[in-house]
């Protein structure tokens, strides 16, 4: 039975969580010193088997980069560091080649100035995600504002506040030069700070059943717990945003580390496998850990040992047919 301080949560499927597990990893920053845990039949490390990730700190980011090292570190042998940078270093990092690979970019739009500055020094990869990134203004199902439009009148009940995500993200960029001024929303402020306390927040409100309006994006484990909408966008500053998201890599990757490059270039998910993926971290010490019960088929999360070996073999074997090459 969960304490009183480790209470359930109201949500839409059984995920066997907690509320305090959830926030563990949302949006933390994840760094290279993350213990790699244990397992059976895992390669001895290759000091001369190197890959950085670079990381947003976003929870697809966190999930796609832990699954990626697990993988490199556990069937080639490598040492795979995940750090953690603001969007535009991980960008000017993979232009320069001082970052391997960042894994979350959002395009055409969201990553637009990024990629105008940094894609003719860098090599972008086929997406990997099979369902459309959207952003949007997010409230819980209860609150009465159903469009963007309504948060002037119903500005008291939000306390005239948005809570954002970090101040360099390409959706605060949207919401602040966009977004605000198109809805005339001058006497709102935006709240930038992390995904962390955004979802704390969140999460608070809902638990009191209070109005709130958070900046909020999908794929997100968080529209699988709680019950959310996007606030509707009549005047398409936002909700007209739908991107995919890509794998970017230094030039001369894939010469130099071929089996790195080849799993990069084959991991694909569903948005279901990324959102089992997603609440297994949520849910256990440590992104890596996470990933581990993932692919052990932990069944609190949708996950099926069978199934999820079944999808990341073909891309274990492209790695190793690149490396025989």
């Amino acid at each position: 039975m969960a304490s009183k301080n480790d209470y359930e949560i109201t949500k839409r499927g059984d995920t066997g969580i907690t509320r305090r597990g959830l926030f563990r990893w949302s949006g933390a920053a994840v760094g290279s010193t993350l213990l790699a845990g244990s397992g059976i039949g895992r390669a001895i490390a290759d000091t001369s088997k190197t890959l950085t990730i670079g990381n947003i700190g976003w929870v697809e980011d966190v999930a796609l980069s832990h699954l990626t090292k697990v993988i490199l570190e556990d069937h080639f042998g490598y040492q795979v560091n995940v750090v953690s940078k603001s969007v535009d270093d991980l960008f000017a990092g993979v232009a320069d080649g001082s970052i391997d690979t960042f894994q979350d970019v959002w395009l055409p739009q969201t990553h637009k100035p990024y990629w105008q500055e940094y894609g003719d020094q860098i090599q972008r990869l086929a997406p990997w995600y099979q369902g459309r990134a959207t952003l949007g203004l997010t409230v819980p199902d209860y609150v009465q504002a159903k469009s963007i439009s309504d948060l002037t009148p119903y500005g008291e009940q939000f306390d005239h506040k948005i809570v954002g995500v970090e101040p360099g993200a390409g959706e605060t960029r949207i919401i602040k030069n966009d977004v605000m001024p198109g809805y005339n929303l001058d006497d709102y402020t935006y709240e930038a700070g992390s995904t962390q306390h955004m979802l704390k927040k969140l999460d608070q409100a809902i638990s009191e059943r209070e109005p709130i309006v958070v900046a909020l994006y999908r794929p997100h484990w968080a529209f699988n717990v709680y019950n959310l909408r996007y606030l509707n966008d009549p005047k398409n500053l936002i909700s007209n945003l739908n991107d995919r998201l890509y794998t970017i890599v230094r030039k001369g990757l894939s010469s130099d580390t071929p089996e790195a490059y080849a799993l990069l270039e084959s991991i694909n998910l569903s948005p279901s496998q990324l959102g089992q993926l997603e609440l297994a971290i949520q849910s256990a010490d440590g992104p890596t850990q996470g990933v581990r019960n993932w692919l052990a088929g932990d069944r609190a999360f949708g996950s099926n040992k069978s199934v999820n070996k079944q999808l990341v073999e073909p891309w274990i074997n492209a790695a190793r047919a690149a490396a025989k090459k």
